[in-house]
């Protein structure tokens, strides 16, 4: 596959039928969208998986997934949900976690759910087996006393970055499990930071320690 920019400078309509943007019959491979080809692609993507279906989207992430997961516990908002969905498939983690109720507006997310491996755990009992099985260390981020500076934090490889919601944050249940607790420098008047941004900016912290950045788009 060539690899393209991402869709920063493209049209905000996509692209249009295959013939009328190359000149050529559409491929053949299978891993192309006979529709889209057809009449074009104006979804929410870099221009790498244009035209393509999205099974064949999500099996090439699959090959590109980090080995961090996100975990949101009871998320009041669901427009926080949808945010940190999105930002989970733009660093392509290995799967986003939603501890607690099952249905959220998935709007927030931008359609990225669709190319994102989600899990639901009814409770944080439920996550913190699945973390036991995979050997995944449970890193909280919450601005607690005790806390360890993200920004001077070495975060493991391997774990899952779990936030709690607005207001109460992290449960105990999962603090006293978590190998570390890290949180989020801030130098403003407010008391914290809007859950679905601190989820962006512990996962980024991440990607700068772990990440080949020269597989980036």
């Amino acid at each position: 596959m060539t690899l393209g920019p991402t869709e920063w400078g493209e049209s905000l309509h996509g692209v249009g039928p295959w013939r009328d943007e190359y000149g050529t019959e559409p491929p053949t491979d299978p891993r192309y969208d006979p529709v889209l080809l057809a009449e074009g692609d104006r979804r929410n993507v870099v221009d790498a998986y244009r035209y393509l279906t999205r099974d064949a989207i999500v099996a090439d992430i699959d090959t590109r997934r980090h080995p961090f997961h996100v975990a949101i516990e009871n998320f009041a908002h669901d427009a926080n949900i949808g945010t940190v969905v999105r930002t989970a498939n733009a660093f392509a983690a290995e799967a986003v976690h939603i501890v607690g109720r099952r249905r959220w507006n998935r709007r927030g997310a931008m359609v990225t759910d669709r190319y994102q491996h989600l899990e639901h755990h009814p409770d944080v009992a439920s996550l913190l087996d699945y973390a036991r099985e995979r050997s995944l260390a449970i890193v909280a981020v919450d601005n607690t006393p005790g806390a360890v500076p993200l920004e001077t934090a070495e975060l493991p490889r391997e774990c899952i970055l779990l936030f709690g919601q607005e207001g109460p944050g992290v449960s105990d249940a999962a603090r006293d499990v978590a190998v570390t607790t890290v949180s989020i420098a801030q130098f403003g008047s407010t008391r914290s930071i809007n859950a679905g941004v601190a989820a962006g900016i512990a996962m980024h912290a991440w990607i700068r320690q772990h990440a080949d950045l020269a597989s980036a788009w």
